[in-house]
């Protein structure tokens, strides 16, 4: 379906090039700074001043450029960087958080090609979690939204437009391991409705972690990670509802966010067979907004190493661009579990955190 729909937007585009393109580029970016406290781990309590605890600190840059005949041409680069140091947040890379190309028709969709958001973490952080992934509340304390659940390289999206209130998004990411069509490789699919004060999403996120045998290289048989998550939200107006259940199947399909044993003793097992659940609220609260949420991790291996989790914050707008933000969040860990309490950049080194920041978009 994606060649097809490629094809025809190539199509349109050419029969249109007598047109002068119109074309613009926009810089966007936030910078993002928090205290942050962290305490109940094996190192004893930890202060620091820390980069994108609400929201990692970015500096993108994306423009589209009119072909058209209903045809437009796009692109998307973000770096992410540390506020606190200076320091790109991933060594090695520059446009580490996204980086992709495509073409966009209002009638047939979007397709683009490159590094990008799988529908999976787009459905948990714009629906689900009242704390969009950020501060010391953010559903990654039992939720597994990190590594390829979060982004996937080389990865062909398309985006189905609106439709009577239903969306939909498939990606496809080839693994990329000479000798074998399956090692390495990830799909995953998401259908959606919007409706005034309702919004409602299914998502599932598909990777196979095998390592595929080449010179040099021990060949690795993991099987497969499934996640599967839904999520709902509701505006009453004085308060938004927030919902999400999450099914996680597979090796690395519930990663721990920290895998260092940040409590000491037997080092914790990350789950092959467990569900997510979360149930959360946003406020309005003078002149800001209340956020809460409480959620449960539900280990069904046999090493039945449940959690239990809640997190409140609150967000002070000081102009459109500029909040001020505090957040606590609590992980009461069951049988040798090792989840710890995250933000949205660092996974966190104990079962307690306080956050207190401010942010600041462009």
């Amino acid at each position: 379906m994606q060649k097809i729909l490629f094809a025809v937007m190539l199509a349109g585009a050419g029969s249109a090039s007598s047109a002068y393109a119109q074309s613009n580029v926009t810089i966007y970016g936030i910078v993002d700074a928090a205290y942050v406290r962290e305490s109940g781990g094996a190192g004893g309590t930890v202060n620091k001043l820390t980069s994108g605890a609400a929201a990692a600190s970015r500096i993108g840059f994306r423009g589209t450029e009119d072909l058209g005949g209903g045809i437009t041409a796009l692109f998307q680069l973000e770096n992410g960087f540390r506020v606190d140091t200076g320091e790109v947040d991933v060594g090695g890379t520059i446009f580490n958080r996204q980086a992709f190309v495509g073409l966009r028709s209002a009638e047939a969709g979007t397709l683009t090609l490159g590094r990008q958001y799988t529908p999976w973490h787009q459905a948990l952080t714009q629906i689900g979690d009242p704390f969009q992934t950020g501060t010391a509340g953010t559903s990654r304390n039992l939720f597994p939204d990190y590594g390829t659940n979060v982004r996937s390289s080389n990865t062909i999206m398309y985006t189905a437009p609106p439709y009577q209130g239903f969306t939909g998004d498939l990606a496809y990411s080839p693994g990329e391991q000479a000798g074998s069509n399956d090692a390495g490789r990830q799909f995953g699919a998401s259908i959606g409705y919007l409706s005034g004060p309702i919004a409602v999403r299914l998502a599932y996120n598909n990777r196979n972690f095998d390592v595929a045998p080449a010179p040099g290289v021990t060949p690795l048989n993991r099987g497969i990670a499934t996640n599967t998550l839904l999520v709902a939200s509701y505006d009453f107006t004085v308060a938004k509802v927030h919902f999400a259940w999450g099914r996680d199947r597979g090796f690395n399909s519930s990663q721990l966010g920290n895998t260092g044993n940040p409590f000491g003793g037997v080092p914790p097992t990350a789950s092959t067979h467990a569900t997510d659940l979360l149930l959360g609220v946003t406020a309005p609260a003078g002149p800001g907004t209340f956020l809460a949420s409480i959620m449960r991790k539900n280990d069904r291996s046999a090493f039945n190493q449940d959690a239990n989790s809640w997190g409140i914050g609150y967000l002070y707008p000081l102009s459109k661009r500029t909040n001020l933000y505090a957040a606590y969040g609590s992980i009461d860990n069951k049988n040798g579990a090792g989840y710890t309490v995250a933000n949205n950049t660092e996974v966190g080194s104990g079962d307690r955190a306080f956050n207190l920041g401010v942010r600041h978009s462009f």
